[in-house]
C-alpha cells in the first residue's frame, strides 16, 4: 500500500488515535486494583488498533494489509 501517503492521513487511523485518547481518560477514573489487570488490558487492546493499521499500512500488498486491519477491527468487538 506503499505511495506518496502516510498512514497518520488515514482518516480510520486518526480515529483509532482519537478513540485511544478518549480511552486513556476514561480509565483513570477505574478503581485502583484494576490497574494491572482491566486498566493495562483495556489501554493495550486500544493502543493495538492504531499500531496493527500502521503495519497494515507499511506491508507490501494488499493482502498482509488487509490482514492487519481485520485484525484492528477485531479488536473493538
Amino acid at each position: 500500500m506503499k505511495n506518496d501517503h502516510t498512514y497518520r492521513q488515514l482518516l480510520v487511523w486518526q480515529k483509532s488515535m482519537a478513540l485511544v485518547t478518549e480511552i486513556y481518560t476514561e480509565v483513570k477514573v477505574f478503581p485502583p486494583d484494576e490497574l494491572y489487570a482491566l486498566t493495562s488490558q483495556i489501554k493495550r487492546s486500544a493502543t493495538s488498533i492504531p499500531s496493527n493499521i500502521a503495519e497494515g499500512y507499511g506491508r507490501d500488498g494488499k493482502k498482509d494489509y488487509l490482514r492487519f486491519f481485520k485484525h484492528s477491527a477485531k479488536l473493538l468487538i
